[in-house]
């Protein structure tokens, strides 16, 4: 039985993904400190503070609503993450390995979201 938030293996990959976040926004131009290195960071930090707070909530109806705000959360950062590419201040392999763990995310909180909802029907 899941003690915490912090057993889930998709919260842990959400605090790896912001690690790499704020690592890769880090040689970002300073021009973008409040406009696009602000967001990828808020929206990194968006995906396991959600599953968090959800998991601390006191229904699956909540914990499921949460879910739910964390799957937009990560879907704005792949969107943050292709604006980056284009505008020339990410390289498409750094790219590439954040676009990798975001899918990894969003089908794990896919799946969780799937099995809460199985369980409730049960």
């Amino acid at each position: 039985m899941m003690k915490t938030h912090k057993d889930l293996i998709v919260w842990q990959k959400g605090i790896e993904l912001v690690k790499s976040i704020y690592e890769i926004t880090d040689s970002y131009p300073k021009s973008e400190q409040f406009g696009l290195v602000s967001q990828l960071r808020r929206c990194s930090v968006s995906i396991p503070s959600n599953i968090a707070e959800g998991c601390g909530r006191n229904s699956d109806k909540e914990l499921i609503q949460f879910l739910y705000i964390a799957l937009g959360s990560a879907s704005e950062l792949e969107t943050q993450v292709i604006i980056s590419v284009e505008l020339g201040f990410l390289e498409k392999n750094k790219a590439e390995s954040v676009e990798i763990l975001v899918n990894e995310i969003i089908k794990m909180v896919s799946s969780l979201i799937k099995s809460i909802k199985t369980r409730i029907k049960d």
